[in-house]
């Protein structure tokens, strides 16, 4: 299914790509798509830029993690399903075993002294981070007036409102496809789909797919719903309803609304996590995101973290640390789920999808909404972390501003490597309890 000119590898060096991928992700999805480029289109000739492109504007439509997508799409073009579920599966499972023993670490030790010293020092570190990825995101993507508007009033649809985070989402969706309709270009498109002068319809270029025979997408559809119902019902039947069909519920919606990144949907996780489930604190889910930034893979895997929590602290019959794992792999199951399906099924519509104008215009949208929504997320944690309640000393807090401080210069300024800002924090907070301990 690759292009015939390029002979494909044997299967099992496409696999020890994938599983070396998978070991080294670092750095979010621009740095992830920036070696799948240099390395499969650049070196090894496996995919041609043309479809690597066409394949990564297609994944920008979808809700979920684009770089585990683009990652799922290249192996189905090459070895089709059981391709895409290996490179896809690689791309997520050392990040997903990573966190998982790194959420044992914080749930069984997150109180002792050097654990929790590592974390007083990352968690401002994330605050920074997030607050250059609202700065890269807002000034590659308001472009205008109607798309700064729409990001102000995401952010006050969720600070103010608390209005529902699909619902602000939905809404963002359906003023850029109208806008796009009446052929206004109020917002700017982050990749070329539209850009062909169709009104809502489609084109297609030389590489494009015959049309799939009739009945394909209902097949996938229903095959999808089996591989949901089959191990969750189990899940329930053996372990009964609490907090199970939560994780379940929860995970699957979060995987539907995904767009945008992780960051943009986990303000709607934690509210739902902490307030209305009470799986975990505030400051147990603001420590989930600084380990998420610490490992390969996409960062939508801090739901892990959450199903970890949410079973640890739920565990009924099980061990903690059983109902734990069990949480961890439900969650991961029922969030990338959907990631594989929407690949398998809407892949060989490629074509059609990146140059339809609705739908260009309506991601457009959803970008300038999720400017808004991720400084939600940004004033959620700042608050929580930089102007905490309870007992914290001055100099605490002053070494905390530092922090932030320091991590977002050299994430704006210097270009540093997130991981190295993540590790510049954790020594931060080491040097701090040291200090502290010799007063």
């Amino acid at each position: 299914m690759n292009d015939p000119r390029t002979p494909l590898p044997s299967f099992g060096a496409f696999c020890l790509y994938w599983l070396r991928l998978g070991l080294t992700s670092f750095g979010g999805p621009a740095g992830q798509i920036a070696m799948m480029q240099s390395e499969l289109v650049d070196r090894r000739r496996w995919i041609d830029q043309t479809r690597f492109l066409h394949a990564l504007n297609f994944c920008m439509l979808l809700p979920g993690p684009e770089a585990q997508q683009l990652a799922t799409y290249i192996g189905w073009r090459m070895y089709g399903m059981r391709g895409g579920l290996v490179a896809g599966g690689l791309f997520v499972l050392p990040g997903a075993l990573v966190l998982l023993a790194l959420s044992w670490i914080a749930a069984a030790h997150g109180d002792t002294g050097l654990v929790g010293a590592l974390f007083d020092g990352i968690k401002p570190a994330v605050v920074a981070i997030i607050a250059a990825a609202v700065w890269r995101l807002g000034r590659r993507t308001l472009k205008g007036p109607a798309a700064v508007a729409l990001a102000g009033a995401a952010f006050l649809a969720l600070a103010l409102l608390h209005l529902p985070f699909p619902l602000v989402i939905g809404g963002a969706a359906v003023i850029g496809g109208v806008a796009a309709r009446t052929g206004r270009h109020w917002f700017a498109h982050p990749h070329p789909a539209g850009d062909d002068g169709s009104d809502g319809g489609s084109t297609t270029d030389p590489t494009a797919e015959p049309a799939p025979k009739a009945g394909r997408l209902l097949t996938l559809l229903g095959l999808g719903l089996v591989l949901w119902a089959v191990p969750v019902g189990a899940v329930l039947l053996a372990f009964g309803a609490d907090p199970w069909r939560g994780i379940a519920a929860l995970f699957t919606k979060a995987a539907f609304i995904t767009f945008g990144g992780a960051y943009a949907v986990l303000p709607y996780i934690a509210g739902q996590a902490v307030d209305s489930y009470g799986w975990l604190s505030p400051r147990e889910m603001i420590d989930g995101l600084a380990l998420a930034e610490t490992t390969p893979g996409p960062l939508i895997l801090v739901t892990q973290y959450v199903g970890f929590f949410a079973g640890w602290n739920r565990p009924g019959a099980l061990s903690p640390a059983l109902a734990g794992t069990l949480g961890a792999a439900l969650t991961t199951y029922v969030t990338f789920l959907p990631c594989f399906l929407f690949i398998f099924a809407g892949a060989p519509y490629l074509e059609r999808l990146i140059h339809n104008r609705l739908a260009a215009g309506a991601l457009a949208a959803i970008a300038a909404a999720v400017v808004g929504v991720i400084l939600n997320l940004g004033v959620y944690l700042g608050m929580a972390v930089l102007l905490p309640d309870g007992q914290h000393t001055a100099g605490s807090l002053i070494w905390g501003w530092a922090i932030m401080l320091a991590a977002l210069y050299a994430l704006t300024r210097r270009g540093v490597a997130i991981h190295w800002v993540v590790a510049g924090g954790a020594a931060a907070g080491l040097i701090q309890a040291l200090a502290a301990s010799s007063l």
